[in-house]
């Protein structure tokens, strides 16, 4: 049975392992995207997500995808595409234009998960610090990036795009590069994809998830603006392929 959410307490979740395992990971319903309640959740490995006209829906899904900062893997034609690329990243640049670039509709049915409310949500977040964006331009265009959560030394990554190839990746590998510079120890992905496992990601339990989580996420963090008023060239972001691994 769902746990309803009480609407005027923020800090109270169900255990995670009460979570159904179908859908897989679904937990509790109800509440509200108040800052205060999303870093509960998050502090608790517990994310929102749901549609349009929904509820919404909190989730801690077993297995759960991780990515090691240290363990991304860059196949040997993404690196033979940085080694050439004009591109250039920032962080923190630009964070709404990245969340508009996530929420646009991917398919022909234009459905998108990222509704009004949460936009809003994290767009909060990141005014306070804890919401960061990676963005991949082209002369002076957004062509790609991603956003997340960070907490402690753990980071949430919620979702990514691409408007030319390879874009995302190069977003995720910058993204990778700086939080290996800066200590982080993992990488939440939520939800399994072949896309995530060929780059590196893994299944780990729920527990062992949890585990990273309260050693990586109690760790003191940045909590201020990522952007440091310089660019990255994707040429020079340093990868690694599965065969150097």
């Amino acid at each position: 049975m769902l746990t309803l959410l009480d609407p005027c307490d923020c800090t109270r979740f169900p255990d995670p392992a009460l979570a159904l395992r179908e859908p897989n990971g679904l937990l509790a319903v109800g509440g509200d995207l108040s800052p205060e309640r999303l870093l509960h959740a998050y502090r608790r490995g517990i994310f929102p997500w749901f549609s349009a006209g929904d509820p919404i829906l909190w989730w801690s899904p077993d297995p759960r995808a991780i990515l090691l900062p240290e363990h991304f893997h860059g196949s040997r034609s993404l690196r033979k595409r940085l080694r050439r690329s004009t591109l250039v990243t920032t962080l923190d640049r630009d964070f709404a234009a990245v969340l508009h670039g996530c929420a646009a509709p991917r398919d022909a049915e234009g459905g998108t998960w990222l509704v009004p409310d949460m936009i809003v949500a994290y767009q909060r977040l990141h005014a306070l610090g804890l919401a960061h964006s990676v963005e991949v331009w082209q002369d002076d265009m957004l062509v790609g990036g991603l956003y997340g959560v960070a907490i402690g030394r753990a980071f949430f990554g919620e979702s990514m795009f691409s408007r030319v190839s390879d874009a995302s990746k190069i977003a995720l590998a910058r993204l990778c590069e700086q939080l290996r510079d800066w200590g982080f120890g993992v990488i939440d992905c939520q939800m399994t994809t072949a896309h995530l496992l060929r780059m590196g990601a893994r299944e780990v339990s729920r527990v062992e998830f949890l585990t990273r989580l309260a050693h990586h996420g109690s760790r003191p963090g940045y909590v201020h603006s990522w952007d440091d008023g310089g660019e990255r060239p994707a040429s020079a972001i340093q990868i690694v392929t599965a065969a150097d691994a």
